[in-house]
């Protein structure tokens, strides 16, 4: 529904008038509020679980390289194409695997031929990984030191012979809870991103105190916003944002066009950059739906546009890491106001 009551409607003549003439967010950004929903966010258990690639980036008969945490990690896919992730390093005298081929699904290490088995190794164990049709998790116990789960909790999505996915991925120079921080500030989208929100207006917020970290459900930002199409022509939609848990924030359209559509927004810590400053890599999934006759003529042409969606978030992503990488460095100077 609109702020009016009455149904959205799938376009919209946006407000006109200059930048500056929005009306002032600054006010209700409280940086307590924020700060306490990040706080319940970081609170709730992850089972270990990071994301660590787009299901797409891991084939068959190559090892595809990561690191998270510092650790290096291997992905490929064994026999029966299930995903497989392991230590990135050879057993034997420490080759990065990486570089290495797959036959036949068992990983041949290119410096002395040894065959590393998806089942392990003496010295090399490999880790639960779960591909749940559009990311790759990995689960590292060592690294996440919670108690671990049998698989992660992964957000509901529209159903895949339903909609259009794309996944991107960039790298900061911050810590994951600035990048989640970042999306807990909803307040922020028409002001730093003009050219894709217009007519923002948070209508629910959570609690600007700590209470129980359960329940993220309850524990939203619900918005009403427009996505820019050109010039002053948009899509109204209501979206809320949630973070299920410490590393992850998902945004989805509870009404308007597109309803039931995602944009899930993974923070993966990678380790200290050779300056030192720790680096996040920023996995953003973005799950489109529409019930109209037309989006079935979109799907058939997501080859075309997936480039399109991933152009779209990488922009975003460009200010928004700006924006975390701020709050990353006056954090570490001790001059953060939140």
């Amino acid at each position: 529904m609109s702020r009016s009551g009455r149904p959205f409607h799938p376009l919209a003549l946006l407000a006109g008038g200059r930048w500056e003439d929005q009306r002032p967010t600054w006010r209700d950004a409280r940086p307590a509020l924020i700060a306490s929903a990040l706080k319940r966010a970081q609170a709730r258990p992850s089972g270990n679980w990071y994301v660590v690639a787009a299901s797409t980036e891991v084939v068959g008969r190559r090892v595809t390289g990561k690191e998270v945490a510092g650790l290096e990690v291997v992905l490929w896919r064994d026999r029966r194409g299930r995903v497989r992730a392991a230590p990135g390093a050879c057993p034997h005298l420490g080759a990065p695997l990486c570089e290495s081929p797959v036959r036949d699904g068992t990983i041949v290490c290119h410096w002395h031929g040894l065959a590393l088995k998806p089942s392990g190794h003496p010295g090399w164990d490999p880790y639960p990984a779960h591909d749940d049709g559009l990311l790759v998790w990995v689960r590292l116990d060592a690294v996440g030191g919670e108690e671990p789960t049998p698989a992660p909790a992964v957000p509901a999505r529209p159903a895949p012979g339903a909609s259009l996915a794309a996944v991107m991925t960039v790298t900061g120079q911050c810590e994951p809870e600035d990048v989640v921080a970042n999306r807990l500030d909803p307040w922020h989208g028409a002001w730093f991103h003009p050219y894709s929100f217009a007519d923002l207006s948070v209508v629910e917020t959570p609690a600007a105190h700590d209470t129980d970290a359960s329940g993220p459900g309850a524990d939203r930002f619900l918005v009403d916003v427009s996505f820019r199409l050109r010039g002053r022509l948009g899509v109204p939609v209501r979206a809320e944002f949630t973070a299920p848990g410490p590393r992850a924030v998902v945004m989805r359209i509870v009404s308007g066009e597109g309803a039931t559509s995602v944009v899930e927004t993974h923070a993966t810590p990678l380790g200290p950059g050779g300056d030192g400053r720790p680096r996040t890599a920023v996995t953003e999934a973005v799950v489109a739906h529409s019930p109209r006759p037309g989006f079935t003529v979109a799907r058939r042409a997501g080859p075309l546009l997936r480039p399109l969606m991933r152009r779209g978030a990488a922009r975003l992503w460009r200010d928004d890491l700006a924006y975390a990488e701020r709050r990353y460095a006056l954090r570490s100077q001790g001059r953060f106001p939140g």
